[in-house]
């Protein structure tokens, strides 16, 4: 989390105190102020101010004040001067604590949706104390959120200049070569397959950039910066609409500057 006074809570633990802060959540979206990008609601520990909920749960505490989510009806009215957004544009709009609570709130009730019955034996799952795991009481199969590590990359060369690429719907805009990790490879041997499988080009010299919680719906996009090292430009057409090599100076249409992408492209812009 950006804020080093957010601290995480799992089940069993309750709140320390009777006040607290709320994200609220209606389905996939987000409550938000009907004049602003996102914002984190007071209320008491059962319920925040601006609208009743029907489930919630704890999330942390922001120094001393528990932080909840909650998940209003989905039939109900939206209190007077309020609206949804979609998770992309609260990632967008709102200061990175907010967003980043967020995300996290998101990606937990979606947990909760889908991890009901066990996978393995069909039985309901109880909770797994001190974490979101949840058990099978009948054959002990044992089940936790889950994070799909996903690559993406950069590819620059020694003229100034980055392959970006467009995929089938983006019109005139240009991001990163992107992919998730197979079982049993490396984030670096993912980067070398994916550039391959994608544009057709060999990479070295990697360098980790960062990496960014992408709910969408649970990856972690790990970002790196690799130097071309020989081949054509061969696109992989069932991923991509085109790709090509960019100079510093005359770049496409680019990602949002909240994405990791983006940020990666503004790293390199920077080097140079």
């Amino acid at each position: 989390m950006p804020n080093a006074s957010f601290r995480r809570l799992y089940p069993p633990a309750a709140p320390a105190t009777d006040r607290a802060l709320w994200v609220l959540l209606r389905g996939a979206d987000i409550l938000v102020p009907a004049d602003a990008p996102s914002t984190l609601f007071s209320g008491t520990t059962e319920s925040p101010d601006v609208a009743d909920v029907v489930d919630r749960f704890l999330l942390g505490a922001m120094g001393d004040t528990p932080v909840l989510a909650g998940a209003l009806d989905p039939d109900a009215p939206l209190p007077e001067g309020y609206k949804t957004a979609g998770l992309r544009n609260v990632m967008a709009d709102a200061d990175p604590e907010t967003a980043a609570l967020t995300v996290y709130a998101s990606q937990i009730a979606q947990w909760g949706r889908i991890a009901r019955f066990c996978s393995a034996c069909g039985q309901p799952l109880g909770s797994v104390e001190g974490t979101w795991g949840r058990a099978c009481p009948s054959c002990g199969h044992t089940v936790y959120p889950p994070v799909s590590p996903a690559v993406i990359v950069l590819v620059y060369d020694g003229e100034g200049r980055a392959l970006l690429a467009s995929k089938p719907g983006w019109g005139k805009r240009y991001s990163l070569v992107a992919g998730f990790v197979e079982p049993g490879e490396t984030f670096e041997e993912c980067v070398s397959r994916e550039v391959k499988e994608e544009v057709g080009v060999e990479v070295g010299e990697l360098t980790y950039t960062g990496s960014q919680a992408w709910p969408f719906p649970h990856q972690i996009m790990v970002g790196f910066l690799a130097r071309y090292a020989g081949g054509d430009i061969v696109i992989d057409e069932t991923e991509l609409a085109d790709a090509r090599w960019f100079a510093h100076d005359a770049l496409p249409e680019l990602p949002p500057p909240f994405t990791i992408s983006r940020q990666i492209i503004e790293l390199w812009r920077s080097q140079r």
